[in-house]
């Protein structure tokens, strides 16, 4: 697609700035990095609104802004459950996870998630824990990419190669360089930039151009302003599947690692949802308005970047697109560092080579960032459904991985082989669920996937839970 419209070079201008200054911030947080905790969990000393900004800037990423404004445009205000789940699975997770896994991740040292599983199961379940973040993050990276690369694309007028090409890179550069540290500062400029471009200008242009709410609420149908109209069932497994996935998300772990206390990491947790619920609130905002100002606009993917083009004055222009690419980029440079935490210390370090150095493991981690970054582009030319490949991320973790997590945080019966075969074949079954589901083989499998998943872990967990306590007392007896 070449742009019909030109940003103009003050627009151009900002946005450059901005990416200049996200690949500044990288060389500053290489020459700040000092040791292994640095680069994956920024020294264990961050504070609880530095917390709070690592949370939205993971999550509110191009699903959540680009693709929800998507499909409020599409459907109406249905479609903003995807950042609504967010909000809902930060409170949760705040209030009932972050705390004990901070003291846990103090005591043992954890780097990463598959850290905790294995020491509170074996070797075995951290292979399933590390395969379903690798699978989870490298599609959460991707999406980004495609994300970014299609604001680009019709923002600059560039094709989707060249625009995939600089904002794939942008990220993996300053991710790699600085790691952790690099993300904690990127990402309080980023969450800025967000509230500044999508908050603080969008709305109040989109109401000079569409009206108010009571205009909008007058001009399109009905049922765009009903919160269930795509379906409740499709609501259920998105927030099910979203919220759960807060509590075996490798992100989740290693932000409550990285908090300075047990306090910063609940309270970041927390903090987060107020910064949320206004961006949700404006994403709304946004897709309504382009409803009524284009009705009939043929790919809803790119209407949010038709209608910053087509309406928002010079200088304001380039405010709101580097808030659109700054949820973007920083939740791809969370994925790319979770992704390179996963080989570098899940894989190498835990199977290849376990006497590593510490300046190995750090130029290992460099490294693991530039190949998972690659990865992750080479994925976003296959993208199309931003949102329906992140949900099945947010399935395959939450499925496999949520019961045995649960269990090893609040329950310390579970024997080591019950967690392995709960997430493994709770694994294999969503991932053959969904291969059947897009083959068409039946209408049993137009359930999500998340549901018999659930179910398989859950069944298997207790049985063979019970199982080792009947025979752990038949022996004693």
């Amino acid at each position: 697609m070449s742009g019909d419209f030109d940003m103009g070079a003050i627009d151009t201008s900002i946005l450059f700035v901005y990416l200049a200054l996200m690949v500044g911030l990288g060389f500053y947080a290489q020459r700040r990095k000092q040791n292994v905790e640095d680069y994956f969990v920024a020294g264990r000393r961050v504070g609880p609104f530095t917390i709070a900004c690592l949370w939205v800037a993971a999550w509110v990423g191009g699903a959540a802004v680009v693709g929800t404004s998507a499909r409020v445009y599409e459907f109406g205000v249905t479609g903003v459950w995807y950042i609504l789940a967010e909000a809902i699975g930060l409170l949760l997770f705040g209030l009932t996870m972050a705390r004990r896994v901070k003291q846990l991740g103090d005591r043992h040292q954890h780097l990463t998630y598959p850290d905790f599983i294995e020491q509170h199961y074996d070797s075995r379940t951290r292979v399933v824990a590390t395969i379903t973040t690798v699978l989870a993050y490298t599609a959460y990276t991707a999406g980004q990419f495609a994300a970014s690369a299609a604001i680009l694309q019709v923002l600059l007028g560039w094709d989707y190669g060249t625009s995939l090409l600089l904002s794939g890179a942008i990220v993996i550069l300053y991710t790699a360089l600085g790691g952790y540290l690099a993300v904690t500062y990127t990402d309080r400029v980023q969450v800025a930039l967000v509230l500044l471009g999508i908050v603080a200008v969008g709305v109040p242009v989109a109401i000079s151009q569409a009206g108010s709410w009571a205009d909008m609420h007058a001009a399109l149908p009905a049922s765009y302003y009903d919160l269930g109209a795509q379906g409740w069932d499709k609501i259920a497994a998105l927030v099910v599947s979203m919220v759960l996935s807060f509590f075996v998300a490798m992100d989740s772990f290693s932000r409550s690692f990285a908090a300075r206390d047990a306090a910063a990491a609940r309270n970041g947790a927390c903090l987060a949802i107020f910064l949320v619920l206004p961006i949700a609130l404006a994403v709304a905002w946004l897709g309504l308005a382009c409803a009524v100002l284009y009705p009939d606009h043929a790919v809803s993917g790119g209407i949010l970047a038709t209608f910053v083009l087509e309406s928002f004055p010079v200088g304001l222009k380039g405010l709101i697109v580097i808030g659109i690419l700054s949820a973007i980029m920083s939740v791809a440079s969370i994925c790319v560092l979770t992704a390179s935490a996963n080989y570098a210390r899940d894989i190498h370090q835990r199977y290849i080579q376990p006497d590593i150095a510490p300046t190995a493991m750090l130029k290992l981690g460099t490294l693991a960032s530039l190949g998972a970054g690659l990865l992750a582009m080479l994925m976003a030319w296959k993208m199309h459904d931003i949102i329906d490949i992140l949900q099945l991320g947010f399935t395959i973790n939450s499925a496999a991985l949520f019961l045995p997590t649960i269990a090893a945080i609040y329950w310390d019966r579970v024997p080591a082989g019950a967690a392995f075969w709960s997430s493994s074949v709770s694994l294999a079954t969503v991932i053959g669920w969904r291969i059947a589901a897009d083959a068409g083989m039946g209408a049993l499998f137009t359930i999500d996937p998340l549901w018999p998943g659930l179910l398989v872990s859950a069944t298997l967990l207790l049985l063979l839970t019970v199982a080792r306590s009947r025979r752990v007392a038949k022996v004693a007896a």
